[in-house]
Formats: structure tokens, C-alpha cells, sequence
């Protein structure tokens, strides 16, 4: 069974790391195809495949989103999945390419869609950044935003998998070494404990820390520089920025990942999936309390107060 990954920019598709990853589909926004051509382009891609899951930035225009919502409720299908990732471009596009690494295995299209939570857990994204006073995806205290100003200020940055802000000293590198590859030292942020390869963007920021500095810290096997995504700035809220992500490469490393996981059947859909939620219809793996059984459950503590 065919599963086809679709994203709606273009530079959402890294390069393939062999011949045998699959290119994603790249579907046209609202303002490039109307609500025919649409239904026509996700129908055929069913035809061909079977099943797509469709990664949705946070960041997308609000008409994309309802576009693909109105395209799969038009077909009547549940073999969609749109998958609301929120992670920064650079990192949404090497989650990209996992997942259709991940296509060409023998995994059905639930674990597949279900798997991009899992997988988004082990990257690690974040930017060198020249200035934080808009920045409003990590917390920023008072002191870094007044750091801001100063015309030399870098901050190094890390938004997934947890948040972490640090000012570099001097005029790009923290001028204090390293810290070791598992942990942020005085000027790192905390870095993989697995072997990862590193991706970097080069915004209008002109600075090596990240090939220099960083990724010798964080011990990568490989470092690979691509175009900037065109939502990075916006995302980062500076166009003064070099972006970088690590995320495991190995195809073999990813399907035993996610084949460690225990597989459940979606309770509303059925199709297959991992962890606590369906990748194609959204349900969770358990169903809420109903409500009169939560209500019984908290009237002890209603009635003492």
C-alpha cells in the first residue's frame, strides 16, 4: 500500500539522500489553482498512491488550510491526513523527507501519518539569530530583548525539541569552547545524544558559528547547507538568521523507531497507528470520559468545598 507525502511550498523538499527516497508532492495554493483544479490534482494523486498525508505548517495562510480541509470533505475520503507539525521551516522540511523516507517502507499510511509526532521529537532546530526583540516562538527575557539593540548581538536559539536562548559572546562564536555534544556548555545550546547530520540555511546573517562552532560540539556526522525557506524569516521574526536543524539521517535508524512503538487500531477511522492519536482523522487512542461518568467522578470533591 502506497502512501504519497505532499507539502504546499516547494522548499519544503530537501534533496533526496538516495535514489530510493521519493520526491513529495508539492500541492498549488488557493491563488494558483481554483477549487476544480484542486479536487482534480488531490484526486489523481489518490489514484496513483492510495493514500496522502499532507504536512500543515502553522504558518500557512489560512485559505491554504481551508482549501485542503474543503478538498478532502468534497472527496469524502479517509484516506487524507493533514497533518498540523509545528516546527521551524527548516525542520518541517527534514521532517518532510524522514516521512517519505519512511513511504517507501513496509509501514502502513496510519503509522506513517501518526509517526511525524514521534519523529519530530528527535529533531533539533533552532537558529543563530542577530536580533530576539520580536521573536515570540521561545521565551525571551527583558535582558536579551534589550541586548537586542546593540548592533554585534547574536543569540543562539533552539526551539525544538525544547525551548533554550543564550547570547554569543563577541562577534558570532561564544569564544568558550564546547560543552560536550549531549549538553549545552557556556556558549551551546544542549545538543542530540544519537548521531544526527546537521542542516543549515544561511540568512542575511554572516557568521560561520554554526559550521565552526556547533556542529563539531554536537559530534554530527555530516553537515549540509540548503536554500533558506522562504517563511524562515518570518518565522524567526528577523531576516538576520542562519537556521539549522539535526535529525537523523539513516533510513534503517527511523524504521526501527518507529517499529519499536506499539501499534493500536484508531477507534473511529481503524486505520493503523502509533502513540496517542491518528494521523488521518485526528481521533485520540482512548475516548474521553462521557460526560455524566466525569461528572460522578468529581461530585465527591464539589461536595466538600
Amino acid at each position: 500500500m502506497l502512501t504519497a507525502i505532499a507539502v504546499t511550498s516547494a522548499d519544503l523538499v530537501l534533496p533526496a539522500p538516495d535514489r530510493h527516497t521519493p520526491a513529495a508532492a508539492v500541492l498549488h495554493p488557493p491563488d494558483r489553482l481554483d477549487l476544480e483544479g484542486s479536487l482534480a490534482e488531490t484526486a489523481a494523486l489518490l489514484e496513483r498512491y492510495g493514500h496522502l498525508v499532507v504536512v500543515l505548517p502553522p504558518w500557512l495562510p489560512a485559505a491554504t488550510t481551508r482549501r485542503l480541509h474543503t478538498v478532502r470533505a468534497i472527496l469524502e475520503t479517509d484516506r487524507i491526513a493533514l497533518l498540523d507539525i509545528d516546527l521551524p521551516p527548516l525542520a518541517t522540511a527534514l521532517l518532510v523527507r524522514q516521512l517519505r523516507q519512511l513511504s517507501v517502507c513496509d509501514f502502513s499510511p496510519g503509522v506513517i501519518a501518526s509517526a511525524a509526532r514521534l519523529l519530530s521529537h528527535y529533531i533539533y532546530a533552532g537558529a543563530l539569530l542577530g536580533s530576539v526583540a520580536k521573536l515570540d516562538r521561545v521565551p525571551v527575557g527583558l535582558g536579551a530583548h534589550a541586548r537586542s539593540w546593540s548592533p554585534s548581538a547574536q543569540f543562539a536559539v533552539l526551539a525544538n525539541p525544547a525551548p533554550h536562548l543564550l547570547k554569543l559572546g563577541g562577534g558570532g562564536g561564544s569564544g568558550r569552547g564546547g560543552g560536550g555534544a549531549h549538553a549545552g556548555g557556556a556558549g551551546l545550546p544542549p545538543g542530540p545524544e544519537f548521531a544526527t547530520h546537521l542542516t543549515f540555511a544561511r540568512g542575511q546573517l554572516a557568521s560561520d558559528w554554526v559550521t565552526a562552532e556547533l556542529a563539531p560540539a554536537w559530534q554530527v556526522q555530516g553537515v549540509m547547507e540548503n536554500p533558506l525557506p522562504a517563511d524562515s524569516p518570518g518565522w524567526w521574526a528577523t531576516g538576520k538568521l542562519v537556521e539549522f536543524a539535526a535529525a537523523i539521517p539513516d533510513p534503517a535508524v527511523l524504521y526501527q523507531l518507529v517499529a519499536s512503538v506499539r501499534r493500536e487500531e484508531c477507534r473511529w477511522c481503524g486505520a493503523e497507528l502509533i502513540g496517542d492519536r491518528c494521523g488521518f482523522c485526528s481521533a485520540p487512542l482512548t475516548a474521553p470520559p462521557p460526560p455524566q461518568a466525569a461528572a460522578d467522578a468529581t461530585a465527591p470533591y464539589r461536595a466538600r468545598s
